[in-house]
């Protein structure tokens, strides 16, 4: 009996959670470690879909901007019916951030990894054949759904994967390729326009991406579910089933997995996956911390994005006043590409320089820092008022790239890679989503609310507003600052 309680607390004590065998160092006959943990075939799979998703996400968005003054014209759409079209796709990023994004907390990672981009599939078929405004709407709303479950979705499915020395560069390398997307998307918008220069232009454009989306809503059927989800729901066999298949690799390490057969209380969220576990003492400064600096940056980035039109059309030289004939529509709409195309670059380079710092500065200090410097971009652009002509559009135009490069080096990408990172397992999706969703509400208050203040208070005063909301994005960071870098997810919040 002696001997058998002894193998027992021996096999008790091999024991660990999915995230320390991800983690754990291989290590060569003479008992020297690799210097890190390789990824294996099925971590980079999951990684590439993942970064896939995100790719069609800035494709299709960024391409809408192309798309809409074709739309407009074939629908003989309104201002009003405008402001519509984008409030629909926002509404549906809320509805499917908080939605969708925390039904991952129940159903599983992998399940909404392929529901989300069927919807998008689905919906972007459906879009090619709109014939009316409303089933215009209905369209960009379901994309919009799409969009906002897979901010929670891949980041979780990348996260609960992949070593954490790995995690900040791996995630934001993922996220960096909506701006990727966003290029490509600019790039197919101008080639189309050029290629078919009349109103079922942007029919082609839409269609370009459905068959490469469907390529990777399959490729999502075969990859493994999240071990880390399955053990802390309880199912440990199946979650050993899957990390095993998580961590192929020749030479085969580690050589067996024995999950432990019991979850303290933080694991498991202190609640079950309940919408309310976010609001509990516990996780309350994780919500906080991943919410409230969402919400000040979309408040920022989305007010930029009002100036942005007058800018590009400063920059791009001159265009017809009134457009005339359609000819004058696909004019202007290829300088607009080409506007579009060069804040594009901006937004790669700051997230390449996010990929490279998150794990070596830390993602406290660069949302911190971020903050801070688009609070300075801001200032510098206030100052055209007291200019005019070239040099007012120099100055505006400065400002704002530093804003557009410190706020992807800093809150647009650290916003997003946090709260995935501070929530336990059990409500990662739903806290994810929540902060996603406050995000969002950011940027809708910000459409409504950002050109009834520039009429009535102007440029300068507005912009001193954003400086403002920039600074308390930095002060909220740090006061409410989860460290998460390099932690193992296990660790982070206790």
């Amino acid at each position: 009996m002696h001997d058998v309680a002894d193998s027992d607390s021996l096999r008790q004590a091999k024991m660990k959670s999915v995230q320390q065998y991800i983690d754990e160092r291989p290590m060569w006959p003479d008992g020297t470690h690799l210097p890190s943990v390789p990824m294996t075939g099925m971590q980079w799979r999951i990684w590439a879909l993942a970064a896939a998703g995100k790719f069609f996400e800035g494709f299709v968005v960024f391409m809408t901007g192309v798309a809409l003054p074709l739309i407009s014209r074939e629908f003989g759409i309104g201002a009003a019916q405008n402001g519509l079209i984008s409030a629909a796709s926002l509404m549906g990023i809320l509805v499917g951030a908080v939605g969708l994004g925390g039904m991952s907390d129940y159903f599983g990672r992998k399940r909404m990894f392929i529901v989300e981009m069927v919807i998008f599939v689905a919906f972007l078929v459906l879009l090619v054949m709109c014939t009316n405004f409303v089933s215009l709407v209905i369209c960009l709303f379901g994309l919009g759904v799409a969009l906002g479950c897979d901010y929670p979705t891949a980041h979780m499915i990348i996260s609960e994967s992949i070593p954490s020395t790995s995690r900040g560069k791996l995630v934001l390398a993922a996220f960096g390729f909506q701006a990727l997307g966003a290029l490509g998307g600019t790039a197919v918008g101008f080639l189309v326009l050029s290629t078919i220069p009349n109103l079922d232009a942007w029919r082609w454009m839409y269609g370009t991406a459905i068959i490469p989306a469907l390529a990777v809503t399959i490729g999502r059927f075969f990859i493994t579910e999240s071990p880390s989800w399955l053990h802390i729901r309880g199912a440990v066999d199946r979650a050993e089933e899957a990390a095993k298949r998580l961590l192929v690799r020749t030479p085969q390490y580690p050589t067996s997995i024995a999950l432990s057969r019991e979850l303290d209380d933080a694991a498991t969220g202190h609640g079950k996956g309940s919408f309310l576990a976010l609001f509990a003492r516990r996780n309350l400064r994780a919500t906080i911390f991943a919410s409230v600096p969402w919400f000040l940056q979309d408040l920022g980035t989305y007010g930029i994005g009002i100036f942005t039109p007058t800018i590009l059309g400063a920059a791009f030289g001159a265009k017809p006043d009134h457009v005339r004939s359609i000819t004058d529509l696909i004019l202007n709409d290829i300088l607009a590409a080409k506007g579009a195309a060069l804040i594009t670059m901006l937004l790669i380079v700051g997230i390449v320089f996010a990929v490279i710092l998150a794990d070596r500065v830390g993602r406290i200090w660069l949302q911190v820092i971020g903050f801070i410097g688009c609070a300075a971009g801001l200032l510098i652009a206030s100052f055209s008022d007291g200019f005019e002509g070239s040099t007012k559009t120099v100055i505006i135009f400065a400002g704002f790239m530093l804003f557009n490069f410190m706020t992807n080096l800093g809150p647009n990408a650290q916003t997003y890679l946090l709260a995935g990172e501070v929530f336990p397992t059990a409500i990662r999706g739903t806290g994810a989503g929540f902060a996603a969703a406050v995000g969002k509400i950011g940027a809708v208050a910000t459409a409504f609310l950002f050109p009834i203040l520039l009429s009535g208070i102007g440029t300068g005063p507005l912009l001193y507003i954003l400086v403002g909301t920039s600074i308390l994005g930095a002060v909220v960071t740090w006061v409410f600052r989860i460290e998460t870098n390099g932690v193992s997810l296990d660790e982070i919040g206790h």
